[in-house]
Parts: C-alpha cells; structure tokens; sequence
C-alpha cells in the first residue's frame, strides 16, 4: 500500500493513478521546493513523461500533487470528494473548513473548455446554502484561464470566486492567503434547534 492510501487521499488497492504517482519520486515529504507552485510543477513535469498517462489519469494526478502539496504546506485537515450538508448531488473535488468562512473549496481540473460552468454551478450551489464560502478553480490550462478570469471579473461567472493556475505566482499568494486562515473540522449539523419542543412524552405527563 502507498503513503496516499494510509493517508486516505485514495482507498482500495491496486489504484493505477496512486501506482503511477507514487512511481513518479520515492517520497513526497522528501521533495525540496522554495515555492508551492514548484512542487506542482516539479511532479507534473515528471508525471507528463509518463507512458501510461491519459485523460482518465491526468485529473487524478492532479488532485493527489494538490493534496500532498496541502500536507507539506499544513493546509489541514483536508476532505477529498467531499460532500456537502443540503447540497445535493455534488462532490468536491478538494475542500477545506475554516472558522471565518466555513468551506473553502477547490475544483480540480487539468483542462477547461466548458467545465468551468459545471464549477461554477457547484460554487453556487454551495453559497446557497454557505454564504460565506470560498470557492476557486484550480486548473493547469494557462491559455483558457484568461478568457474565465475575464468572465469571473465581469460577472458572466458568479459562483466561483477566482480561477487560478497551479503552476502561477497567483497560486503561491493563494497558499499564503489559505495559511491565514484556521482550519478546524466541520460542526456537527443539527437539521433542526430549538428550545421549545414538545414531545409526546410532555403531553402525556399532562394529560
């Protein structure tokens, strides 16, 4: 079993993505980097020279070099394919609790064309229910970053608060502006409070 799966970034065995990603350096708590968006690059730069890669592989990849990198930064805990309380049908990529805005989510893609819409349809799904949320989009696409940027500024694209390529400067001030923040476990969710219940048992006792 590889060090993903003991750490629950993937589950089962005999995973080809985890195999390849753990062929690709003996250690990732090993490799030395001086910025964030070095280490993306150093491990899929060794990841591009894989024979077996494909489409299929490429996104998983990507999600476990933004997980470890995560780990390395202490950006914990985090919650892969996570699902949200009354947000239905959707699972998150890579997400985040923090105290001062609740879930802070990552949409993982390597490539664009129309998935920012999909992204940012969860986005919205997710602020419906937390106002507070943050919501980006990771991606490595350098040419179709810029025209969905250009739509997030002018509000073509609502949900999603920033498109941000992992190989960018943009994405080193991200970690920094993450590390600012204090990551805890998500509360329990109690659907329903209050301080005035009554119960059959309280009727019964006064009938």
């Amino acid at each position: 079993m590889g060090k993903l799966n003991d750490l629950s970034i993937t589950i089962g065995k005999d995973n080809k993505a985890e195999i390849i990603f753990d062929s690709l350096f003996p250690n990732f708590f090993e490799i030395s980097y001086t910025k964030p968006n070095e280490y993306i690059q150093k491990y899929w730069n060794a990841y591009a020279l894989h024979p077996e890669r494909n489409n299929n592989l490429n996104g998983k990849i990507f999600e476990y070099i933004l997980a470890t990198l995560c780990i390395r930064e202490g950006i914990l805990p985090i919650y892969m394919s996570a699902k949200v309380a009354f947000v239905p049908n959707v699972i998150y990529d890579l997400m985040f609790y923090t105290s001062e805005r609740g879930p802070i989510c990552w949409s993982v893609k390597t490539s664009l064309r129309e998935r920012y819409k999909q992204a940012d349809l969860e986005s919205i799904a997710l602020k419906y229910v937390h106002r507070k949320a943050l919501s980006y989009l990771i991606t490595l696409e350098e040419n179709e970053a810029k025209s969905v940027k250009a739509k997030i500024k002018s509000g073509d694209v609502i949900g999603l608060d920033n498109l941000i390529v992992a190989t960018s400067e943009e994405f080193n001030e991200l970690i920094i502006e993450l590390k600012g923040y204090e990551f805890s476990e998500p509360p329990t969710v109690k659907v329903i409070e209050s301080n005035q219940i009554i119960t059959k048992e309280k009727v019964s006792n006064i009938i």
